[in-house]
């Protein structure tokens, strides 16, 4: 009787044998899942936050509460924020927001669209990469390419991290949000608010 070698290796009761298959079928899994890999923006994990400074000194941090986001594996990522969802501490200033400011009836969402390099994907659990990439921000009808650097970590359990390194600067001109700016000062007897905004962002993406 003829035994093939490809048969004992891969024969279930040849100690070796089983030790392959098994060695395969875990192979066979990893490649599945990087294939199919997409991850999730964890709320629980996240924040966003935006600086606006009125009557020359004084700044003021404030946030948006609902946002979501998800990336691939080739590294394509996306977060759409509701605006509706701005928050300053200070319900009247919220309205004010919505309605005067980003005109949440007409425009409910901003999103920012970019990619992480294939070697930021790549990255083994524990690593840290720091880099500028290039980003799109679609607001109020308005898209803007911006560059925006991060320091982002692969995390143990397959997560990934980010975190600005430095605030980007929004220009409320470059969305056509100045009229909205000139309201609010108005309407709140200020000397002044200025048109540029630094943005910050911690989040985290989880595989879902």
């Amino acid at each position: 009787m003829t035994v093939s070698i490809g048969a004992m290796l891969f024969s279930t009761v040849n100690p070796l044998g089983a030790a392959a298959m098994r060695l395969f079928a875990t192979f066979l899994v990893l490649v599945s899942f990087h294939a199919n890999a997409d991850w999730r923006l964890d709320p629980q994990r996240s924040a966003l936050h935006f600086v606006s400074t009125k009557n020359v000194h004084i700044a003021e941090t404030h946030s948006f509460d609902e946002f979501s986001g998800k990336l691939n594996n080739k590294g394509e990522l996306t977060v759409s924020i509701n605006v509706a969802s701005v928050n300053t501490l200070i319900d009247i200033r919220n309205t004010r927001m919505r309605d005067m400011l980003f005109n949440v009836s007409d425009f409910a969402t901003a999103e920012f669209m970019t990619a992480l390099p294939a070697d930021v994907m790549a990255m083994a659990t524990g690593d840290a990469r720091m880099l500028t990439i290039t980003g799109s921000l679609t607001l109020h009808g308005k898209t803007v390419e911006m560059p925006v650097t991060v320091h982002v970590t692969k995390l143990i359990d397959n997560t990934f991290s980010a975190v600005t390194v430095k605030p980007i600067l929004v220009d409320a001109r470059q969305f056509d949000l100045e009229t909205g700016v000139d309201a609010l000062q108005a309407i709140a007897a200020l000397n002044n608010i200025s048109h540029t905004v630094p943005v910050s962002f911690a989040v985290t993406f989880a595989p879902q």
